[in-house]
C-alpha cells in the first residue's frame, strides 16, 4: 500500500513538468485542470482498487500471472490478454511492483489517455461550447464512468492510453509521427481487431478528408497502414476467430455464439435478435435507469442520458453535408466509430461488458458532435458577419457638415 502511494505521488510530480512542456507549445493547454484531473482520476483509482478487493476481478489475474505462468519475459510475448502479463512481467519480476503499484502504474497511462484526447479535441475546435452552462470539453473530459475503467490493471487503461495517442499524433501528423506510430502498436498488441479499424479509418480520412495533409504525408501513414493490415490480416482474423477465407459467415457465427454466452451471465440480456440499429442502441446509449445493472449501472444511466442527449444534435439540417465535406480527422473517428461499434454490438450482450468495452469508442463520437457542433456555431458567426457586412453597405452616406467643408477648402 505504501509503495502504491509513493509511486501516485512520484509519477504526478513527474506529470507536472510533462504539462508545462505542453503548455509551453500549446497556449491554450490549461494545466490546472489536468492536475485536478489527476487527481479526479486517483479517485477513481482507489474506488476501482476497493471494488476488486470484494469482487474479483482480472486485475489481479494480471499481476500473479507474470509471477507464476512464465518462464522467461518474452515467454509472456503475444497479442490480447498475454500482452498485459508481458508489459507487467519487467515492473512485478525485476523491480518488484506491489499491486498496489501496477495499479497505480496502469492507471497514470489512462490519465495520459485523457490528456491527448484533450489535447486532440482543443485543438480543432473555434468555438467553446457549453451543456447545461458547463464547458462541454471539460465535462467531457472529467466522466466518471470513463474514467472508472481506464485505472485499473487491465486492458482498460492501456488501450485508452494508446487510442488518445493516436488521435493526438493525427491532429499534428508533421511532429507527431512517433505518438501515431507507438498509439497504433499498442492498439494492435492490446486488441488486435481495433487496430484493424482504427487502420482503416485512418486511410479513409486521409484520402476523403478535406483538410490539408501533404501528400508524402499521405502516401506515408497509407503504405503503413495498408502494409500493417496486409501483414497483420491473418493474425488479426485468428485472435478474433474469424475464418479469413469467409469473413461475414464466420462473423455472424462467432457472433451468435459469444452473444449468447454473454447473455448467461448475471447483467445479461439476449440482443442477438435484435435488428442491427437497436443493437447499436443499446450498445451505445443503455442502461437507461428501468434495465441498470446496480447501483453502478444508475451512475452510468444519467451519463447515458447525456450521451442521448449531445447525439441529438447529430439529426439538425447540414450533418450529412458536414461529414461528406469533413476533415480527415472527423471522418477517421466517424468511420473508427461505426466501425467498432458494428462488430461490438454483434457480439456483446452482457450489459456489464457493454459499460465498459464502449468506454474506449465514445470519444471518436464525441469528437464528431463536438466538431458538428462547432460547424453550426461557424456557420451562425459566418451569417452575422455578412448581415452586418451588408447593413454597412447599405448605409446612406454622411452628409458633410458645413464645418466640415471650411476645414477641407482651409487644408
Amino acid at each position: 500500500m505504501i509503495g502504491g502511494i509513493l509511486l501516485l505521488i512520484l509519477l504526478f510530480a513527474a506529470t507536472i513538468p510533462m504539462l508545462q512542456m505542453m503548455k509551453h507549445r500549446l497556449p491554450w493547454f490549461q494545466v490546472g485542470m489536468m492536475k485536478n484531473l489527476y487527481w479526479f482520476h486517483t479517485l477513481f483509482t482507489i474506488i476501482y482498487y476497493i471494488f476488486q478487493m470484494f469482487s474479483r476481478s482480472d486485475s489481479q489475474d494480471y499481476y500473479l500471472r507474470p509471477q507464476q505462468n512464465y518462464a522467461d519475459w518474452f515467454s509472456a510475448y503475444a497479442t490480447g490478454t498475454p500482452f498485459i502479463d508481458f508489459v507487467g512481467y519487467p515492473f512485478i519480476n525485476y523491480l518488484g511492483f506491489t499491486f498496489e503499484m501496477m495499479f497505480v502504474l496502469f492507471s497514470f497511462m489512462g490519465y495520459w489517455g485523457f490528456v491527448f484526447f484533450y489535447v486532440y479535441f482543443k485543438e480543432n475546435l473555434r468555438y467553446k461550447h457549453k451543456f447545461l452552462g458547463i464547458d462541454l470539453v471539460a465535462l467531457l473530459i472529467f466522466l466518471p464512468n470513463m474514467h472508472f475503467w481506464t485505472v485499473s490493471l487491465g486492458k482498460g487503461s492501456i488501450i485508452f492510453w494508446g487510442l488518445g495517442m493516436v488521435m493526438y499524433g493525427l491532429s499534428q501528423l508533421k511532429t507527431r509521427k512517433i505518438h501515431l506510430l507507438l498509439g497504433l502498436l499498442i492498439i494492435y498488441h492490446v486488441r488486435p481487431h481495433v487496430f484493424l479499424f482504427m487502420a482503416v479509418g485512418i486511410v479513409v480520412g486521409l484520402f476523403t478528408g478535406r483538410q490539408k495533409v501533404p501528400l508524402y504525408q499521405k502516401l506515408l501513414v497509407f503504405g503503413a497502414s495498408v502494409g500493417a493490415m496486409v501483414l497483420l490480416y491473418d493474425k488479426i482474423m485468428a485472435f478474433a476467430k474469424i475464418d479469413g477465407d469467409n469473413v461475414m459467415q464466420s462473423f455472424n457465427q462467432f457472433s451468435a455464439v459469444r452473444a449468447y454466452e454473454l447473455s448467461k451471465a448475471g447483467s445479461g440480456i439476449d440482443i442477438s435478435n435484435y435488428p442491427l440499429p437497436l443493437k447499436l442502441f443499446t450498445f451505445w446509449f443503455r442502461p437507461l435507469f428501468v434495465d441498470a445493472p446496480g447501483a453502478m449501472g444508475l451512475v452510468v444511466s444519467v451519463e447515458n442520458m447525456m450521451y442521448l442527449a449531445l447525439a441529438a444534435k447529430l439529426f439538425q439540417k447540414g450533418f450529412i453535408k458536414f461529414i461528406r465535406k469533413g476533415s480527415a480527422l472527423l471522418k477517421t473517428s466517424a468511420v473508427t466509430f461505426i466501425a467498432t461499434s458494428f462488430a461490438l454490438s454483434n457480439t456483446m450482450s452482457n450489459m456489464g461488458i457493454i459499460i465498459r468495452q464502449k468506454s474506449m469508442i465514445m470519444y471518436f463520437l464525441f469528437f464528431v458532435i463536438l466538431m458538428f457542433l462547432d460547424y453550426k456555431k461557424h456557420q451562425q458567426v459566418m451569417k452575422r458577419q455578412r448581415a452586418r457586412q451588408a447593413r454597412e453597405e447599405e448605409a446612406p452616406p454622411v452628409i458633410e457638415t458645413k464645418l466640415a467643408i471650411a476645414s477641407r477648402t482651409l487644408t
